[in-house]
């Protein structure tokens, strides 16, 4: 039987980082070697960064997208280990870290470790491609709990991404993340996004394909986190032997192209 995998866990304080621990623990498969949270976090058993970077095949990061771009550029002075990032809401110069990170690294990064939601991603991608963009709208809404810090969600992005490839377009040029106000008729083409927060809700996503007469729906709820774990792990599980590179569930789950 071969070696469990040594997985460390950032942000192990956090909802995540606790559910993530947990389920790391119940895997035969993987080791638990180390946890660790913001420098000088004490107690439950935490070590600091670089020790748990020290003993691990794979660390899981679902911490913000400033910490895991830090992160990454910790890994890559290293040469190892792999990165499985679950945080979301990145800007453009913590992209380009992760990205300058995997050339050293396999890092796998995903807005959502949901396989329910990976499907809808290719669905959705697959829809748009079969709508003309003149004659059907585009609407993303997505509802998480109170405590989310980031809109649109990574996943929602996720969809508008995959929406926007559909379409051969790029989502930047025709995202619509906000309206307030007499902002006048929608225009042709644009990809919208509607966001809900409150209560404890875990994450819901919907695509809305809306034609003249006709309106096409594509949606996703979760029911806890356990989900998004259980994912993480298959991430987990497939990046600890590939080559450098980022890559994201699609290649996790062998998607490839829709």
């Amino acid at each position: 039987m071969p070696q469990p995998l040594k997985i460390a866990i950032a942000g192990a304080l956090g909802r995540m980082g606790r559910q993530m621990a947990e389920t790391v623990a119940a895997d035969p498969r993987l080791q638990l070697v180390a946890r660790f949270h913001r420098p000088g976090s004490t107690g439950e058993g935490l070590v600091e960064r670089d020790e748990a970077l020290s003993l691990a095949d794979v660390v899981i990061d679902f911490t913000t997208p400033a910490a895991s771009a830090e992160l990454a550029k910790a890994c890559a002075a290293r040469g190892g280990p792999a990165l499985v990032i679950g945080s979301t809401g990145f800007t453009a110069s913590e992209l380009a870290a992760i990205a300058a990170a995997a050339k050293t690294i396999a890092i796998v990064r995903s807005g959502s470790y949901s396989l329910g939601l990976n499907i809808l991603t290719g669905l959705v991608e697959q829809a748009a491609r079969a709508f003309e963009p003149d004659d059907c709208d585009i609407e993303i809404l997505e509802a998480h709990h109170r405590f989310k810090v980031d809109a649109p969600s990574g996943t929602a992005l996720m969809l508008g991404e995959a929406a926007a490839r559909g379409r051969g377009i790029e989502l930047d040029d025709v995202a619509r993340r906000a309206r307030d106000g007499l902002v006048g008729p929608r225009d042709a083409g644009e990809i919208g996004f509607a966001v809900l927060r409150g209560g404890g809700i875990v994450g819901e996503h919907s695509v809305s394909f809306l034609a003249e007469g006709e309106t096409l729906t594509l949606s996703h709820a979760a029911g806890d986190r356990s989900m998004f774990a259980r994912g993480a792990i298959a991430a987990v599980l497939w990046v600890a032997r590939r080559p450098p590179g980022e890559y994201d569930m699609r290649d996790v789950l062998g998607f490839g192209a829709v």
